[in-house]
């Protein structure tokens, strides 16, 4: 029997939930042209939502063609040109033949060598004369709009981690760079999203930085639990088994409604579930959740330091004001300076965030294991 539940990896079909409001604006974007740049905590399911977008314009148009480039292990600009340079390659034709074509055609003056795996799906390695790419990479940043004004087609390049840029040599000068070229294109736009939150903030609503109102930016917001309450139901209900909107609740407000652990516990729980899922049931898949996490995140915690751990054992207590001298002193965070450090370290982490006076924990699992586990230890 086919598990009812996705976490880590894309959820399409039935698998995904809601984000009804976010499909329409990112349809409408790739059909109409514009930039678009998602930003949300990690594990909020954009990767899903930018697939089952491009899903739904892939179906009625044929003149689109969609470009993933995933900048995850991407540390240099030539892995950068390389990857873009192969994503629009493969997107531009289905055969062989025109691919090559294409390549020597866009390309010539890079030397471009496509190397062909035997497989059906006819994958491909592109190498590149570095030298001439550092000269002209150009013709890299504006491959997209070269063929698609040739082709009469338009390109929509989806591009996952592009936080990942600001570990190049010289990070401000290469977004300078892409914004001066992507910025003409006429047959090209692009969705850009990442996993680090707080970077992704500060290039594109900065207006210091390069790419400041490049596009339209939609900032991605919890899926309610009501929707969520759905969900589960009528997936368990798929697989023959029965789940009460009671226990649906329970386990997205345990989850705190955040997609990849809603959708973890609803797996657990559907595991444990014979034929009509408990209040118990809920409960021990969650406690066997949080243990399961608990090396990681040990593991977390022991990266951190004395007073970032003292601060978040503040945070746990449901401490309001804590830069208040009485606060400072009695969870030894030294000076209110520090605890201004403190702050935004944890949330270059992606440990908390903040939003005007609330602190809020971004990964639910870390609070729960903080409190039920590593404090009450007595670390």
């Amino acid at each position: 029997m086919e598990i009812p539940f996705v976490f880590g990896k894309i959820a399409s079909a039935r698998n995904f939930t809601d984000r009804r409001d976010e499909t329409e604006r990112l349809v409408q974007n790739f059909n109409s042209g514009a930039n678009t740049i998602l930003i949300s905590p990690r594990r909020w399911g954009k990767s899903s939502l930018v697939m089952h977008a491009t899903d739904r314009v892939r179906r009625k148009s044929k003149e689109i063609r969609f470009c993933f480039v995933d900048l995850n292990n991407v540390r240099t600009e030539e892995q950068f040109y390389q990857h873009l340079a192969s994503a629009v390659l493969r997107s531009s034709a289905s055969r062989v033949r025109e691919v090559l074509d294409n390549a020597r055609k866009f390309l010539g003056r890079l030397t471009p060598n496509l190397t062909f795996s035997p497989a059906p799906a006819s994958e491909f390695k592109l190498s590149m004369d570095w030298k001439e790419v550092r000269r002209s990479p150009e013709d890299i940043l504006n491959l997209a709009e070269k063929i698609g004004a040739e082709k009469k087609l338009r390109f929509v390049v989806c591009m996952d981690e592009f936080q990942n840029i600001s570990g190049f040599e010289d990070p401000l000068a290469f977004q300078k760079m892409l914004r001066a070229h992507w910025q003409h294109h006429q047959n090209t736009s692009y969705c850009i999203y990442g996993s680090k939150r707080h970077m992704l903030m500060d290039v594109f609503t900065s207006p210091s930085m390069p790419f400041y109102k490049f596009g339209d930016i939609i900032f991605l917001v919890k899926i309610s639990a009501d929707l969520w309450i759905r969900f589960i139901q009528e997936r368990f209900a798929q697989t023959g088994k029965k789940i009460l909107s009671k226990e649906s609740q329970l386990i997205a407000e345990l989850a705190d409604c955040h997609p990849y652990y809603v959708q973890q516990l609803a797996q657990l729980t559907w595991l444990r579930t014979e034929s009509t899922c408990t209040v118990e049931i809920v409960l021990s898949a969650f406690d066997s959740l949080v243990l399961q996490l608990s090396m990681l995140l040990q593991n977390l915690t022991d990266g951190l330091s004395n007073t970032q751990i003292n601060f978040l054992k503040a945070l746990i207590d449901g401490v309001e004001q804590i830069s208040g001298r009485d606060q400072i002193i009695e969870y030894g965070l030294g000076t209110s300076g520090n605890v201004a450090k403190i702050k935004k370290s944890l949330v270059s982490k992606e440990i908390i965030d903040i939003s005007g006076k609330e602190i809020t924990f971004l990964d639910p699992m870390y609070k729960v294991w903080l409190g039920k586990h590593y404090f009450k230890t007595g670390n």
